[in-house]
């Protein structure tokens, strides 16, 4: 062989275009790959907005519902102390245990209502 021969290399016809086939499969699988995995991240984002949101907003009423409760407290304490007699006290703990006890419930079911909302976004598919 000359020495031109040597320094002169082709790749067949027929395999550069199934090999430039096989490359621009690759890029579009890896383009679609990409897209995928960001389609991914944008919802998961989004989705993690909704719970902090919904989590801010169950902290949020919480705080309002504790301040409430400990004010009720405070208040039952008070009347306490000026009860005239031991029936006027066994009345007062009364209304007050049953006041808290309607208060907790409807609390509990404001609280259950907020963390099934914001389940519902996060899990609820995106468009």
């Amino acid at each position: 062989m000359s020495e031109q021969g040597q320094d002169h290399f082709e790749i067949p016809k027929d395999m550069r275009t199934m090999a430039e086939a096989g490359v621009d499969q690759a890029r579009k699988a890896f383009e679609k790959f990409i897209d995928g995995a960001q389609a991914t991240a944008d919802t998961l984002s989004a989705r993690a907005d909704t719970v902090r949101a919904g989590a801010k907003d169950a902290g949020t009423v919480a705080i309002s519902y504790a301040e409430k409760n400990v004010q009720a407290s405070l208040d039952y304490a008070q009347s306490l102390l000026h009860a005239k007699d031991l029936n006027e006290i066994l009345r007062l703990h009364r209304d007050y245990v049953q006041i808290q006890m309607r208060s907790l419930t409807e609390q509990a079911g404001e609280i259950g209502e907020i963390v099934n909302r914001t389940a519902m976004s996060a899990t609820s598919p995106k468009h």
